[in-house]
Parts: C-alpha cells; sequence; structure tokens
C-alpha cells in the first residue's frame, strides 16, 4: 500500500519548503494530498506563486495520513493556534505517525503541544520563541522531522522519503536529481 501524506499550504507559504518535499514525495511513489487553508484553492506563496491544493483543510483535516507536512514562510503567523490545525498535529502524534515541519513551521508544534522535550530545529527567526534547536539541517526525533529553511528543503523531503519508504529509495531519488547522497 502506498504511503499518503497531506502537505498544508497556507497563504505565504514559502515555495522551495513546499515544492520541494512534495515533488522528493511523489517522486518516490508516495501519494501526497495538497490541502488549502484558506479562502480557495489557489495559495498564494510568499512570493506570489499560485499553487492548487485539491481540497480545504477542513475536508481532509480527518482522514488519516502517514504524515502531516507544513511548510514555513511568513504565512505562519496568520495560522498559530489554529484550533483544527493544532489537533490534526495532536492526532497524528497520539497515533504514532509521522510530522515533519520546516523553517517557522514548528512554532505549530509549540502551539499543538508537541515540542517539549523532543529535539527540533526551524529558522533563526522562530528560535526565540522555541527555545534551545539544534543547529543542523534537518532533525528527527521519533516521529517529528523539522528542518531550518528554504536551503534545506531537500534535505527534509529524502528525509521522509527514507521515513516514509526506504533510504534506498531516498538514495534513488538522490541520483534522480543529481544530488550526493549518504553512503
Amino acid at each position: 500500500m502506498k504511503a499518503r501524506a497531506l502537505a498544508i499550504l497556507h497563504p505565504g507559504f514559502e515555495e522551495a519548503e513546499a515544492v520541494v518535499p512534495i515533488d522528493l514525495l511523489r517522486r518516490a511513489d508516495v501519494e501526497v494530498a495538497l490541502a488549502h487553508l484558506g479562502d480557495g484553492p489557489a495559495v498564494e506563496s510568499r512570493c506570489g506563486l499560485k499553487i492548487e491544493a485539491q481540497d480545504s483543510f477542513q475536508n481532509l483535516e480527518r482522514a488519516d495520513y502517514d504524515l502531516v507536512f507544513l511548510p514555513g514562510g511568513p504565512g505562519i503567523r496568520e495560522i498559530r493556534r489554529h484550533p483544527g490545525l493544532c489537533a490534526l498535529l495532536r492526532r497524528q502524534a497520539e497515533a504514532e505517525r509521522w510530522i515533519a515541519c520546516i523553517c517557522a513551521a514548528p512554532l505549530l508544534l509549540l502551539d499543538a503541544g508537541l515540542a517539549e522535550g523532543i529535539e527540533l530545529t526551524c529558522h533563526p527567526s522562530a528560535e526565540k520563541e522555541l527555545g534551545e534547536v539544534l543547529d543542523r539541517p534537518v532533525v528527527q526525533s521519533g516521529r517529528i522531522i523539522t528542518s531550518r529553511g528554504a536551503g534545506t528543503a531537500t534535505q527534509l523531503g529524502l528525509a521522509l522519503v527514507a521515513c516514509l519508504r526506504d533510504k534506498a529509495a531516498a538514495r534513488e531519488v538522490a541520483e534522480s536529481i543529481c544530488w550526493p547522497y549518504p553512503a
């Protein structure tokens, strides 16, 4: 059975942080659903790129996914403490399924009550609120994976492929995009 992921796009999301992991997951034959948190299916990124989501967050938030993925960007400020999103993250954690957040999106882990006692990383702009974070491109703590920002999106995407598929699939995807993958 194919692994299933839910990527949640919010107005002001960071383009590379969304598109790169979604692309790499799909190359690895992971089914990725796109949900929008906003007025309509076309979600505008921080730089004006519009990506059309398949459905609204409200219609997809109750489905079971192996991974829930949140890109960062300045739009994170507008969705902080979103009750449905926080509830989804808590359900995902309780079911021991994967959660991935990049850039400022780890702040939503804090809002959902999931940041305490785990190792994580984030964009420098979110460090003050999150407290002690690791200065690494990608950090996995149990089933929660965090990443620093747009420049680490490929590393995050490959880490997600390794978790949802395996390291061989991640290596194969990395080779297909000419990305060095550790032995």
